[in-house]
């Protein structure tokens, strides 16, 4: 096992060397840190630095941060009018600069060698690992065409990632499938992708659901909070009590 792992990273060093890695930010060179590489391999310090990680205090329902000190209620104008399906929402990082890039090019660039930053991302946010421990991760599925012209579900990507960060006391339940193959939803406002969305996604075949289980849905970015609701809507009509949802960034 540790002549595999010494191989890996001798790989790694090698790569880095004749092809030293580059930010996906600000496209500069990723310094290498004493030959066991950075802890982000596709950011550099500046633009690691840059990241907008998500503080208390936040919104319960969509993860945003407040400014400021919050002294009794609060209303969030990210998520106002959503009436949620799931009870409580997290995010580990704001939707810009850097985590951007990262998002972009994880979804439209294949992005998948971008794993062990993901990682790193979710390990910067304690929180948000205690917070998942012991429920089942849920990924918002693709379209299976889409899927197949991607190559990957990135929502499933970032929850392996999530686990990886996590290490114990979680894991992933493939519980949803996606029965229309929607278009993009960036530029839409939320009655658009409401429209668009009914009736877009469904249990998956041959699943037992445990209606007492704690299930957490995953994603890339909480826009409007559409495609995360309706995902909810699905497993709340199915019986499940606990129905949480987390994404990487909103914005």
């Amino acid at each position: 096992m540790q002549m595999g792992v010494d191989l890996r990273a001798g790989l790694r060093g090698l790569q880095s060397l004749v092809f030293p890695p580059v930010c996906v930010h600000c496209r500069g060179l990723v310094p290498d840190n004493g030959g066991s590489g950075p802890p982000f391999r596709h950011l550099c310090p500046r633009c690691v630095a840059a990241i907008g990680f998500v503080r208390g205090p936040a919104c319960r329902c969509c993860g945003h941060p407040f400014p400021g000190v919050v002294e009794g209620g609060r209303t969030c104008p990210h998520c106002a009018g959503l009436a949620p399906a799931f009870a409580e929402g997290r995010t580990a990082t704001l939707f810009k600069g850097p985590v951007r890039s990262l998002v972009l090019e994880l979804k439209y660039h294949h992005g998948t060698y971008l794993g062990d930053d993901l990682v790193e991302i979710f390990r910067r946010t304690p929180a948000l690992a205690a917070w998942v421990r012991g429920a089942a991760l849920v990924p918002v599925p693709l379209h299976p065409s889409k899927e197949r012209r991607r190559g990957y579900n990135q929502s499933r990507l970032l929850a392996h990632a999530l686990v990886r960060a996590v290490g114990s006391g979680v894991e992933i339940a493939e519980l949803l499938r996606r029965e229309i193959d929607t278009p993009t939803q960036t530029a839409f406002d939320r009655r658009t992708r409401l429209a668009n969305l009914k009736n877009a996604f469904a249990l998956a075949p041959r699943v037992t659901l445990n209606p007492v289980r704690r299930f957490v849905l995953i994603d890339d970015v909480f826009t409007t909070g559409s495609t995360l609701n309706h995902c909810a809507r699905v497993l709340r009509a199915r019986g499940c009590l606990n129905v949480d949802v987390l994404t990487l960034a909103h914005g």
